[in-house]
């Protein structure tokens, strides 16, 4: 049985008859459908059965798919439907998510589904969530990787709705990751500092990992560290590293790479910022880029280069709100981006 839950700003529940206008109306949306399992138009007569069924339903079933609507637990509105299929006798559960186009943007998803695994995990005792998406829908990507799931790999002309074939991303979950992702820590840390990257603490940074849709964005470790061994040569000279793991209340957290000013290459230039899942969203970012401009400052320098790819989950929105400006160039198909630094004055902190 599933009792009606509420989130922070949400109230998920089972299907009710009089769900089925909203329903049909989800279900023909093109955008919404784009990347779903079904084809358009979607028929009244599929969405009657649908609804009758689910509203039928007590909870999730074995090898059966249930859905709950999300909606505003004060007017009621309808934001969408999640929905989870048992496996293996109930020991596993696929879970899906459809929005209408409007409420998008506005993470809904990411807390629906979040209560979602809760309940799956905690009431039903589930040992495993998953979810697959078409690889061309980062948004609904980074829904799953908010609620902690873990990207497990791509199968090629895996998926077929009607006559046409797309590959899958799978994300998984098990409890031993779900209780991790459920502790960990959610606060701004104390303190965050810079530490030289030594044989001992070498093997912690490497297992620093980003979410798998920022990977367009973020090199992983391994290419970090092989850029650092073999520099790329700019304007006739290679490039001078220098590396730093990020430490936040002890833990090791991030890394930052700069390419140093040198006689071929005037200014220094930020080329690496990786901030490991389980530590995003706590604000490290800032803490690091003072930390930078402070290093930068205290070598003779006066400004910093960065560049950023843009599209979906660029840090582009980070860099701006931080001082970087673009310089109307773009290398290496990434947008270039200078700030310049000012020593602070007596009374600042930094």
């Amino acid at each position: 049985m599933f009792a009606p839950t509420r989130t922070e700003r949400l109230l998920i529940r089972p299907f009710e008859l009089n769900d089925l206008a909203e329903y049909h109306a989800r279900r023909n949306d093109p955008e919404v459908a784009r990347y779903q399992d079904w084809e358009l138009p979607y028929p009244m007569e599929r969405a009657e059965k649908v609804v009758s069924a689910q509203a039928a339903m007590d909870g999730p079933e074995n090898d059966e798919w249930w859905m709950a609507v999300v909606c505003d637990p004060d007017t009621g509105e309808a934001f969408g439907d999640v929905g989870t299929k048992l496996s293996w006798k109930g020991r596993s559960a696929e879970v899906g998510y459809t929005f209408a186009k409007e409420h998008w943007g506005k993470g809904y998803a990411a807390e629906a589904l979040e209560a979602l695994v809760q309940y799956l995990f905690e009431e039903l005792d589930v040992t495993r969530v998953s979810g697959m998406l078409h690889p061309d829908n980062p948004a609904s990507a980074m829904v799953l990787e908010r609620t902690g799931l873990l990207f497990e790999g791509e199968t090629k002309s895996s998926f077929w709705v009607g006559d046409e074939v797309s590959d899958d991303w799978i994300y998984g979950m098990t409890r031993p990751d779900w209780e991790t992702w459920r502790d960990r820590p959610r606060h701004p840390p104390d303190s965050v500092h810079l530490v030289e990257v030594t044989t001992e603490n070498v093997a912690t940074i490497s297992g620093l990992t980003t979410h798998r849709t920022q990977e367009e964005f973020v090199a992983p470790m391994l290419q970090s560290f092989a850029d650092a061994l073999f520099p790329e040569v700019v304007d006739g000279a290679p490039v001078v590293p220098w590396m730093r793991a990020v430490v936040a209340d002890d833990v090791i957290v991030g890394f930052v790479m700069l390419a140093l000013s040198t006689e071929h290459h005037p200014e220094p230039f930020l080329w690496r910022l990786l901030i490991d899942r389980l530590h995003q969203r706590r604000g490290i970012g800032a803490r690091i880029l003072e930390l930078l401009e402070a290093e930068c400052l205290a070598m003779g320098d006066e400004s910093l280069l960065t560049s950023w790819g843009e599209g979906k989950g660029s840090p582009r929105a980070f860099y701006l709100a931080h001082g970087f400006v673009p310089t109307g160039r773009v290398v290496d198909d990434e947008t270039e981006g200078r700030k310049r630094l000012a020593a602070p004055v007596d009374g600042d902190s930094t």
